[in-house]
């Protein structure tokens, strides 16, 4: 759940990159003159730190600990961008650098590892001496995907494979590897829920979002964003793994729910619909049938024939036509046209109806966007490229009701006591009992 925006030509304002840590309850942002901290709940900034001869284009947290990786970035980089940088900010200064030939991409951490991905690689090292364990090829990977499992008892790794298309997942507990044909387009994104055992996928098209048993690779479920392509910019599990959320460039995040269960307050009358159909609608879209999950190519034929759903208006994903499906999906729990799986012969239904439908939206959001899921289950969380935070409540299903809007980066003096940003020790995120034990260790140098 990270934003790079060093190379955005439309970032009109300081923020270079945005990220949550591990568990979302904080988020960071590389700016072009250092980076900064944020708490998500409370909101209020908690830490910064200005460099005055340079910018940080990625900020990689270590949960709320002290030791962050950070890369150059920027017009003015503080760093070189094939530089990564174990920052320890009790010390104040770096302790351990990896230097590269190309361009770092991306940077994932956890208490035992630390990831790196190039263009074409992807590096794993173990955190406490930073000692390369593991490297691997992959297709083209400009955009720096890669997701890694924080739960320790899980050592999960994902990224791209050498096809378009493919994801590779590293089960490094069992030394066992997954490979996945998620789409027949390029990915755009994906994302591992809490404990690794499942992923989500979008490819380039952003017509679909499809789950996958990481073990096995078997397909679990299929998430129709639109009709329309969209530029997926982000997809979320929430730490239960029972809803998914993503943003794309149609200003719109998506919440679908994987099991059929509801948001645990605001239960309407909708409720008895919901449940009594939650069973059956998770045995029939256990699978995508004996021929394997829908192809991406489907799209354009689903386009042309474009059917109603129950609520009225037609499923064509612009505008008012998106809003109506949506609608109509808030009194059926997501589940959308599937329930025609029921009724009609399995021969009579296209692939199209394998897809389910988001239950809420969150609306209006404006460029470029990261979502995450709240502290209160109930709750989402986007961080935006102009420097909006919002937290929407999805309870009631629908449009999702706004709790708060802060703009973070344009009134920051105004927003937050010149007290609370003296330092992040101060404003107890700090836990030293999450850093590694042996990070002291970190002072040398390892060089690809």
């Amino acid at each position: 759940m990270t934003m790079n925006l060093s190379n955005d030509a439309q970032n009109n304002n300081e923020m270079l990159f945005a990220g949550f840590n591990q568990d979302s309850g904080c988020f960071a942002c590389g700016t072009t003159n250092g980076f900064i901290i944020y708490n998500v709940d409370p909101f209020r900034e908690t830490f910064k730190r200005i460099f005055p001869n340079g910018g940080i284009g990625i900020v990689e947290m270590l949960f709320r600990c002290n030791i962050l990786a950070i890369v150059g970035g920027g017009r003015n980089p503080r760093y070189p961008p094939n530089k990564v940088m174990i920052w320890d900010d009790h010390q104040n200064k770096c302790i351990g650098e990896l230097k590269f030939r190309t361009e770092v991409h991306a940077v994932r951490l956890r208490r035992d590892r630390v990831v790196v991905v190039l263009e074409s690689k992807v590096f794993v090292y173990r955190f406490k001496d930073l000692k390369l364990l593991d490297q691997i090829t992959t297709v083209a990977n400009p955009k720096g995907l890669v997701a890694l499992c924080s739960e320790a008892k899980n050592n999960v790794l994902a990224v791209p494979g050498l096809n378009r298309g493919i994801i590779r997942i590293e089960l490094y507990d069992i030394a066992k590897a997954t490979l996945i044909k998620a789409h027949d387009a390029d990915l755009a994104q994906f994302a591992l829920n809490a404990d690794g055992s499942k992923i989500a996928s979008a490819s380039e098209k952003g017509t679909l979002i499809r789950i996958w048993n990481c073990h096995n690779g078997d397909p679990l479920r299929e998430l129709r964003r639109g009709m329309d392509r969209a530029e997926i910019y982000c997809i979320a599990f929430n730490p239960a793994s029972t809803f998914v959320a993503c943003s794309s460039d149609k200003g719109t995040v998506h919440i679908y729910s994987v099991t059929g269960a509801l948001p645990p307050k605001g239960r309407n009358n909708n409720a008895e619909i919901e449940n009594s159909d939650s069973s059956r609608n998770a045995t029939m879209n256990n699978k995508h049938g004996a021929d394997g999950p829908a192809s991406d190519t489907n799209d354009a034929s689903s386009r042309n024939n474009a059917p109603s759903t129950p609520g009225g208006g037609t499923s064509g994903a612009t505008g008012n036509n998106e809003t109506n499906s949506n609608t109509s999906n808030k009194l059926m729990g997501g589940k959308g046209i599937n329930f025609l799986k029921g009724i009609l012969p399995g021969s009579l239904v296209p692939k199209y109806f394998e897809s389910e439908w988001s239950f809420a939206q969150v609306r209006g959001i404006e460029g470029r966007s990261i979502c995450a899921f709240g502290k209160d289950p109930s709750r989402i969380v986007v961080v935006s490229a102009d420097g909006t935070f919002i937290v929407s409540s999805f309870d009631e299903g629908g449009d999702c009701a706004r709790i708060s809007t802060a703009k973070f980066l344009r009134n920051r003096e105004e927003m937050i006591p010149e007290e609370d940003a003296v330092s992040w020790n101060a404003s107890g995120l700090v836990n030293t009992g999450s850093a590694p034990q042996q990070v002291g260790s970190l002072g040398g140098m390892a060089q690809i």
